[in-house]
């Protein structure tokens, strides 16, 4: 459920590296309140300082002898949990009610996240979202529905921790794929590669999603060995879902926190909901602050730069949400990109006649510095916008840096590893047998047969081929490249997402352009063709690698759980086919009430900033011109600040003790305010991580029952809100029409 960066597909200094244990057995925490005990969402960066440790000394003599007493694993996630003797007997994990209640709760993600990608690259993981709720739906009617007859076979029995895993596994699974409609989908129609009305190319947009989505899925059991069980990854945001369904189960006082949580989850949900709903009928009311604007008009003439270099406040809660979720290295490294972007080069650039804005009204000095589109291709080079010239150091500062960041994290992993742990044993592939090397304490009846993710594997790879060559003119070896680069991303995805919880393969995949567009240029290729090889390549690799990235994550907690991973394999192909049909739906819906998503005017207003499109966009048009279409300022300043950020790496790895690494800036952050011109989003961002910092100081108690839960009912509350607001776009009852630009400037430029 933690925020991902799209353009550094992160989740962005997210969970704790170690997660909380799950202490005393229940019968002692009857009275207490769970949040004392479990607080399952520890921070690594300084919103947890010593938390456990504090909240463990606080007990009595009597409290500590059951600390040592009990079976307590303190931030062991190599292992199952401990089997406790009071546990119930799942005889059903895998339940018709656990994947309907997945895959809604998986849907109501997956359309935030095309909301919130949209607005500025930011998605969020399913999984606690799926975790959490899915208990509150399911425990209550699997005691109100009796157990006997054709109702309680579909909606009764024992709900169990195991189950719940399912529920959490198909709503991963049906809230992914949609990072693939907020990046390169997208730039396929602003650079009129599609038809001009997504509707007209639903088939293709479907059958590209599938491609993606269902090849990711199938690859990823041979990834759960190697990553899960042989190196022994910590996963934390999944290791911390599984800490929260155990704890959620927990007996008396688990149900009590369930509902707490839930509570407060829905509260957010709803408030914030509404809230974004009427936001769209009085936006410069209730959302925009326009401060530069309003002084402008009471006389103050040049305060209206603040304005157009886009400084205002956005009472956004979804990112309000974001920051609590992402802490304040993160958070507070995006406000100072874009402070160092928007506040300090961008004008340096238009003083200096480095870059040139547009003007947008002959009746007030409002001025766009975010076009990106030019008619003449000779302007990116001549003549190109502050957005366009910040574009090529936001990218590279990423890629280069998410690639030395998982390089320098992966080298104590690779140096302890053992290669006697992998055996040669072809029989193995095909049939369960015993291995004396076998570290896998699943049994075998319940892991996923070789023969099914192999013959699914291989069906995926002859559909992508005849997909590919079909609707999208790529011959057979472009389209194994890029399934073998979306293979390869994955290895880079599960590496860094089991180790930092940050999943960098949307950046890293803009390698695949970068090696798609030599061989454009090498086959002679025509652009239009090489921009649609180049993007269409780009889907297959991100979307592979990110399903499959996600999936181990589930396997992960499946693991930790001891649920079966054949069940939750079958959970990951239903959601997968929800995903896929959602996502499509949503992306029609949002581009038919926002057309400026796919068609940006010249000016680049609209009310979707849609970064990561625009970086997908640029990259594809870079490498498929004959000359690289970047200004020589621009691209001395992206190699420069991309040296600095790699050579940050390898000094914060080095040298600086990792209690300080909280004070290192993440450079994702600081690209992705290079990239996204809104500078309200990491101004809420940033306000919302002081406010975490705050609160768990204030209450730590509290903190750990509900911050989790307010902060993903904002982020589902706003995003859902604009699902809603493009439902009344599309009915013409939106705010449009009906609502007031009362503080917007211009009369017309808010929401």
């Amino acid at each position: 459920m933690f925020p991902r960066l799209d353009l550094g597909s992160t989740r962005s200094d997210t969970m704790c590296n170690l997660v909380a244990p799950v202490g005393r057995r229940a019968e002692i925490l009857e009275n207490e309140d769970i949040s004392e005990v479990i607080p399952e969402l520890r921070r690594s960066d300084s919103q947890s300082p010593n938390f456990y440790s504090d909240e463990k000394q606080s007990h009595t003599d009597h409290d500590e002898k059951s600390f040592v007493d009990d079976e307590l694993v303190v931030n062991d996630t190599s292992k199952p949990f401990p089997i406790e003797p009071d546990d119930i007997e799942e005889t059903h994990q895998l339940t018709l009610r656990a994947l309907v209640v997945g895959c809604v709760l998986g849907a109501v993600v997956g359309a935030s996240n095309i909301y919130l990608g949209l607005k500025t690259g930011f998605t969020f993981g399913p999984q606690l979202f799926g975790a959490i709720f899915g208990f509150a739906i399911i425990k209550p009617l699997s005691k109100a529905v009796p157990e006997s007859g054709i109702l309680g076979w579909l909606l009764g029995g024992p709900f169990g921790p195991k189950e719940n895993c399912t529920v959490q596994s198909a709503a991963t699974a049906a809230g992914g794929i949609g990072i693939l409609f907020v990046s390169a989908i997208p730039a396929m129609y602003r650079l009129h590669l599609l038809s001009v009305i997504p509707k007209d190319d639903i088939g293709k947009l479907i059958a590209l999603t599938f491609t993606a989505g269902f090849f990711g899925v199938f690859f990823v059991i041979p990834l759960r060995k190697y990553y899960i069980i042989h190196q022994k990854l910590t996963f934390p945001t999944p290791a911390a879902t599984a800490f929260t369904i155990r704890a959620l189960h927990n007996g008396k006082t688990g149900a009590i926190a369930a509902r707490k949580k839930s509570l407060a989850l829905l509260f957010a949900f709803i408030a914030t909901f509404i809230f974004k709903v009427m936001t769209g009928y009085a936006p410069g009311i209730l959302y925009d602050w326009h401060i530069g604007w309003t002084l402008y008009r009471l006389g103050f003439t040049s305060i209206i730069a603040l304005d157009n270099y886009g400084w205002w406040i956005e009472f956004t809660p979804a990112f309000f949400g974001a920051g609590m979720l992402s802490g304040l290295n993160a958070s507070w490294s995006f406000l100072g990109g874009a402070v160092l972007a928007w506040g300090i080069i961008a004008p340096s650039l238009i003083k200096n006649g480095l870059a040139f804005g547009a003007s947008i009204s002959d009746e007030f000095p409002l001025v766009s510095y975010q076009g990106l589109s030019f008619d003449d291709p000779a302007k990116y080079i001549t003549a190109p916008s502050p957005r366009y010239w910040l574009l090529w150091p936001g990218v590279l500062m990423m890629l280069v840096y998410s690639f030395a960041d998982l390089f320098m994290s992966s080298i104590p992993a690779f140096m302890g590893f053992k290669f006697r742990q992998i055996k040669w044993n072809p029989k193995a592939w095909f049939t369960h047998t015993d291995d004396e090397n076998d570290e896998d304490p699943t049994p075998y009846e319940d892991r996923v047969p070789n023969t099914w993710w192999m013959s699914g594997l291989l069906a995926s790879i002859i559909m992508c081929v005849a997909i590919l060559a079909k609707m999208f003119h790529m011959n057979v070896g472009e389209a194994i490249l890029s399934l073998v680069l979306g293979f390869l991303f994955s290895f880079i995805g599960v590496q860094s997402s089991g180790t930092t919880d940050v999943n960098p393969v949307s950046t890293v995949a803009k390698a695949s352009q970068l090696i798609l567009g030599g061989i454009g240029k090498g086959s002679g290729l025509s652009q239009s063709s090489a921009q649609m090889m180049n993007l269409t390549a780009g889907v297959v690799s991100a979307g592979s690698a990110a399903q499959a990235t996600d999936m181990t994550g589930d396997l992960k907690t499946g693991f930790l759980l001891r649920a079966k991973p054949k069940n939750q394999f079958i959970a990951q192909l239903v959601g997968s086919v929800v995903a896929t049909f959602l996502n499509v739906g949503l992306f029609i819906l949002f581009t038919t009430a926002s057309p400026c998503i796919i068609d940006p005017p010249a000016s680049g207003e609209c009310t979707y900033g849609a970064p990561s499109v625009s970086a997908w966009a640029a990259v594809a048009v870079a490498v498929s011109s004959p000359k690289l279409p970047i200004p020589a300022s621009s691209g001395y300043t992206a190699i420069g600040i991309s040296i600095f950020a790699a050579i940050s790496v390898v000094v914060k790895h080095l040298w600086i003790p990792k209690k300080y690494w909280v004070y290192v800036p993440n450079w994702n952050a600081v690209g992705l305010a290079f990239v996204v011109p809104q500078t309200f989003y990491p101004i809420a961002m940033g306000a919302g991580s002081v406010f975490n910092y705050i609160w768990l100081k204030r209450n730590p108690k509290g903190f750990d029952m509900y911050m989790f839960a307010v902060a993903a009912g904002m982020l589902a509350g706003e995003g859902l809100g604009g699902v809603f607001q493009a439902l009344l776009a599309v009915a013409k009852v939106d705010g449009s029409l009906f609502g007031t630009a009362i503080g917007c400037p211009g009369f017309e430029f808010c929401g």
